[in-house]
């Protein structure tokens, strides 16, 4: 509000008036009445003086300013009211003052702001920059402006502004920016799987129809769209293209998940996208990461990877498994290569090894014994969930002097130890950190959906998210390093670990599950006995039943929690979670347990919700139809909350996407 100048600039008059008008009205009733119309005269004379003294009191300003101009003037500058800079005086009840005629003509541009509030050109956030830095950007009639502030000598409350016009060089930086270089990648995923067993004249066509989708689906779109082999095209466009094809989600995901061509149906792309390079070779790195990701996490999604970390789309179509096995013999030589390379080996799973976890593992384990290397599994048998299996399997062999706990692990590493770790590719989830770290020689084996903190300096990563469980790849790998590696016991583990991961056979299984599955029996491996490893104690029965007992649904997921603490809790509440996708109208079930560490998550579903990637908003990760994580609080309705809410979010990004 403007200042009430007419009360307030001279104290002295203002007692005058006060007093002029009282006296005036006491003459009214105690006097005879020409005194009060003297003390009338004399009241109107007060404010007649008052209001000379107000016009007087704002030129008084304005030659004071002029003079402070010219002192500047004098020091060997242009005078303020001819700077060529605008600049605009305040006093400090942030009314303006003074200003010259370059802010009139350059920021005003016509009118006059005498007395006028500095809000019209600053906002509240804009001033307190400017108290706290000195300057402050700000847009003012289409112009973009840096202003800085200078404060008068503090006998004079007011403060000077200086505006810089950088409209020009804004507008130029935003254009740099829209126009840096981003490069995608977009593969179709299981092209030769899709073509298998058609026509040679359906396959172009199913090729065409595939390439006019994305074709169209870029329509609107400025770049470079070349195709770089027969399955695999590469987009180099602008930030402010990319930047209308991120604001709608990718619709190509969609659009080509919905093509029909013929008996072809469940096409699916995989887009890695490099931004935010210094160069556009810099941005073709970061796209080849993006679609590597993108594989490694199953395909039928977009990746976008810049300087700092990764963005993720879609992933919402099941994973199409392929029949190719000449990577696996080609891994399986180079990992007995490597084997042979070395001076002794260690093998390590994931923290609480399952079934699939240590049944692979010691499946390697007696492969590499068999290549006469010293060779050790890394285990913590307290903590493990595969209790049975490393009690089937020490049994069988009269000793567990194979078996070593994490800590002890660590003296056995030097400068030639190959460290092979199976069923995950986290140097976090593995039973020791501190191993992976100290290891010259890593191999990884592992068919988890990759997550951005995967281990990247493994001199052999052997991924296949497509694969039912580790177990699988590794009967692959012993078929191809050698003739009888695998014996009854170890076709028995790693059936287990089959079993486990697939479920009984029921979740992703296909041909070359089913073949490793073959293979197995094969050399022995006996269906009844390994049944009998699943078995559970009457306590864990109970347990079980009391979760599925006190779930409830939301939103179409089964949310359970064990209240029991003991050591068949974690065991209890993963047999709960799988029992949960039994019940009518469960798409996904979560089961809440305790640990020392806080609260951990079990997470199932059969295909139709995708629990990694809820679990990899909590922090965990897995796979599409089982995953799991770990909540810092120790409270189950707080953790139950942090659930609800990521359940909620990915539920919603997936039915924008599909």
């Amino acid at each position: 509000m403007k200042r009430k100048w007419f009360f307030t600039a001279v104290p002295v008059l203002d007692i005058l008036i006060l007093f002029s008008i009282i006296s005036a009205l006491l003459s009214y009733f105690y006097l005879p009445l020409n005194l009060f119309f003297i003390e009338l005269l004399f009241c109107l004379v007060c404010v007649g003086v008052a209001v000379v003294c107000f016009w007087r009191l704002r030129h008084s300003i304005y030659r004071y300013l002029t003079q402070a101009a010219k002192s500047v003037e004098n020091a060997g500058s242009d005078s303020l009211n001819n700077f060529v800079l605008p600049v605009v005086t305040v006093n400090s009840y942030g009314e303006v003052v003074w200003y010259n005629e370059s802010f009139r003509r350059n920021v005003l541009r016509s009118g006059e702001i005498y007395a006028e509030n500095q809000s019209f050109l600053f906002s509240k956030d804009a001033l307190r920059t400017l108290d706290e830095k000195g300057q402050v950007s700000i847009t003012y009639r289409g112009k973009r402006f840096n202003v800085y502030a200078y404060q008068f000598s503090q006998s004079v409350d007011q403060k000077m502004y200086f505006f810089i016009d950088n409209t020009f060089y804004f507008e130029l930086t935003k254009k740099y920016k829209e126009t840096r270089p981003c490069v995608m990648f977009i593969r179709v995923d299981g092209l030769d799987f899709i073509l298998k067993n058609a026509p040679e004249s359906r396959k172009t066509e199913i090729i065409g129809a595939i390439e006019r989708q994305i074709e169209t689906s870029n329509d609107n779109v400025g770049g470079y769209f070349q195709k770089i082999s027969n399955d695999e095209y590469v987009m180099i466009l602008q930030k402010n293209d990319y930047d209308r094809i991120l604001n709608d989600k990718f619709p190509v995901l969609s659009k080509v998940r919905e093509l029909n061509v013929g008996d072809r149906t469940g096409v699916t792309l995989s887009i890695g996208v490099g931004v935010g390079g210094d160069t556009l070779g810099e941005c073709v790195e970061f796209a080849r990461q993006a679609i590597d990701m993108a594989l490694g996490r199953g395909g039928d999604q977009a990746v976008i990877k810049n300087k700092d970390d990764f963005e993720f789309f879609g992933g919402v179509a099941q994973t199409e498994q392929s029949n190719s096995k000449v990577r696996a013999r080609v891994v399986a030589a180079t990992l007995a290569k490597l084997i042979a390379n070395s001076d002794n080996v260690l093998i390590m799973g994931h923290s609480y090894s399952d079934m699939d976890s240590f049944g692979s593992a010691y499946a390697l384990y007696h492969a590499v014994n068999k290549m006469n290397k010293p060779v050790k599994i890394v285990v913590n048998r307290e903590k493990s969930l595969a209790r049975s299996l490393i009690d089937y399997v020490t049994k069988s062999d009269k000793t567990d002097a194979y078996l070593v706990e994490p800590e002890e692990a660590e003296q056995l590493i030097d400068r030639k130890t190959l460290l092979i770790i199976t069923d995950t590719h986290r140097a976090s989830f593995t039973e020791n950190k501190r191993i992976y770290e100290l290891a010259p020689t890593v191999v990884v084996i592992d068919h988890h959906r990759k997550t951005v903190d995967y281990i990247d300096n493994a001199l052999l990563f052997y991924h296949v998210p497509f694969a039912s469980s580790a177990c699988e790849m590794v009967t692959e790998l012993l078929q191809y390093m050698g003739n009888d590696l695998v014996g009854k016991v170890q076709a028995e583990a790693l059936l287990a670990g089959i079993m486990l991961d697939t479920r009984n056979f029921v979740l992703r299984t296909a041909q070359r599950t089913f073949e490793a599955s073959a293979y197995l029996r094969g050399q022995g491996a006996n269906p009844v006995e390994v049944k009998q490893l699943f078995d559970d104690s009457m306590l864990t029965y109970k347990i079980r039943a009391e979760i599925v007992s006190n779930a409830h649904l939301v939103n179409g997921c089964a949310i359970a929690s064990c209240e029991n603490t003991g050591e068949y809790a974690r065991i209890a509440s993963s047999q709960a979670a799988d029992e949960l996708l039994s019940i009518e109208g469960v798409n996904a079930s979560f089961v809440m347990y305790h640990t020392n560490d806080g609260i951990n998550i079990s997470a199932r579903s059969y295909g139709k919700v995708n629990v990694q990637i809820i679990m990899e908003q909590l922090g965990g990760g897995g796979h599409q139809t089982m995953a799991a994580a770990q909540l810092k609080c120790h409270q189950f309705d707080e953790a139950k909350k942090e659930l609800i809410e990521a359940i909620s979010k990915i539920k919603s990004l997936q039915s924008r996407q599909v």
